[in-house]
């Protein structure tokens, strides 16, 4: 294992000399014009309750490097006398529209205050693009029309942060989580809550919302979902989420959303103390890319990497990252799972960034050869520094094949064994 390689990276955003800080990352891809788009929070300092603006950079991607325009503030997304927060990006295939969710938050009452006292005050809003991100419409504040009287139970909640996800069926999913009113009558009482995490969902393309019932147990926090193909053909939305416990919590979904089973400790993943927000993202097994990787099946003594049967639907893989140290912020590495209901399936980590570090979010390429071989690339955008993890915003490329190659081997190995009689159900030799 080449432990001590980390892919090249590039600062999108850097602390200033004034004290302005940027947080929060959100990236999307849009294959359509291949560019990528990198959301943050703009701070005035790395306060939660200081947040200001959303900024954004466009890049657009040349197979072996990107080029980045200059960064510019979103200025319609953001209400007057609110803060914007939690860029939340979601791409509509179907209609080629970006709706980038984000909370906005009065003044800078901060989240502590509104946990105390049970005063929700803050807005659910999104802006739109149908020109990949080059204008942006007004801002729609969903408040009122979406979560309505709802909004009483909850003494605050956000949407992601990071990139949400669009079903095959068309369903747009941001997801989200809220801090649950438990008390009655607690006039003059420090307010009981608890986090539950869960999503909107919109099958209209955006015209109309609504969101699921949320994670009853553990309590979980900041979430990303990912839409999951099973090696039997069971479809299942995957939630990966944010907590206090000292481990990642997971559950899943197979209504799409609409209801999530009760979540699950994933000990392989753990959270620093107090936790921090992580991302996952789904790709299809690589069944043409196999050969690439024959090393790790003689190893398995495969005489050869399988090949698929004809319209075999290949299961989805999924890659998540987060810092890897249990005491703090800092080490950001990924991990893939080969079967992400399992959460004993986690491979990893591979340290992509050795440093305080924090946020990140993750985005997937499938790049077509000419040979209709795929590659598969992810990109990493995430918070970094020397001193801090809040000193820039990195951006960073990485292939597969490089994940693999860098995993710990034996992990690898052990977990590869364990899907070997999975594998030769799914594919002919």
């Amino acid at each position: 294992m080449g432990s001590q390689y980390y892919p090249a990276r590039s600062i999108l955003f850097q602390k200033e000399p004034s004290g302005v800080t940027y947080r929060v990352p959100a990236l999307i891809y849009i294959p359509r014009s291949s560019c990528f788009l990198a959301f943050c929070e703009e701070r005035l300092t790395p306060a939660d309750a200081q947040a200001h603006l959303l900024v954004m950079r466009k890049g657009t991607f040349y197979k072996n490097y990107v080029e980045w325009k200059d960064m510019e503030v979103l200025s319609t997304a953001r209400l007057e006398g609110y803060r914007s927060m939690n860029p939340c990006p979601v791409y509509d295939e179907f209609t080629d529209t970006i709706f980038l969710f984000f909370i906005a938050v009065l003044g800078h009452t901060s989240e502590s205050y509104q946990l105390i006292t049970g005063k929700n005050v803050t807005r659910l809003c999104y802006v739109s693009s149908c020109d990949q991100g080059d204008t942006w419409s007004n801002a729609t504040d969903l408040t009122r029309t979406l979560i309505g009287d709802t909004i009483k139970e909850w003494a605050t909640f956000a949407v992601g942060p990071g990139h949400g996800t669009q079903l095959k069926s068309g369903r747009l999913i941001i997801p989200a989580y809220a801090y649950h009113i438990d008390c009655r009558n607690c006039f003059g009482k420090t307010c009981k809550t608890s986090p539950h995490s869960f999503c909107f969902y919109s099958d209209t393309h955006g015209n109309v919302w609504h969101f699921g019932q949320a994670l009853s147990e553990p309590n979980s926090v900041e979430c990303q979902m990912v839409s999951v193909d099973e090696e039997d053909g069971v479809n299942l939305l995957y939630c990966n989420a944010r907590s206090i416990s000292g481990y990642r919590v997971q559950a899943v979904s197979f209504d799409h959303g609409t209801f999530f089973q009760d979540g699950q400790l994933v000990h392989k993943l753990l959270e620093p103390r107090n936790g921090c927000h992580g991302s996952v993202i789904g790709f299809p097994a690589p069944i043409f890319q196999l050969e690439r990787f024959k090393s790790i099946y003689n190893s398995l003594e495969l005489s050869a990497a399988p090949r698929s049967p004809k319209n075999f639907l290949p299961p989805t893989w999924v890659v998540y990252s987060h810092p890897t140290c249990p005491n703090s912020r800092r080490d950001l590495g990924v991990y893939l799972s080969l079967l992400p209901r399992d959460p004993d399936s986690w491979s990893g980590p591979w340290i992509i960034y050795d440093g305080p570090s924090a946020y990140s979010d993750l985005a997937y390429v499938d790049l077509m050869s000419s040979d209709a071989a795929g590659v598969t690339v992810f990109a990493c955008l995430f918070e970094s520094g020397t001193k801090t993890a809040y000193d820039e915003i990195s951006f960073c490329i990485f292939t597969l094949y490089e994940l693999i190659d860098h995993l710990p081997q034996d992990q690898e190995k052990t977990t590869l064994l364990k899907r070997k009689r999975i594998w030769e159900r799914c594919f002919i030799c």
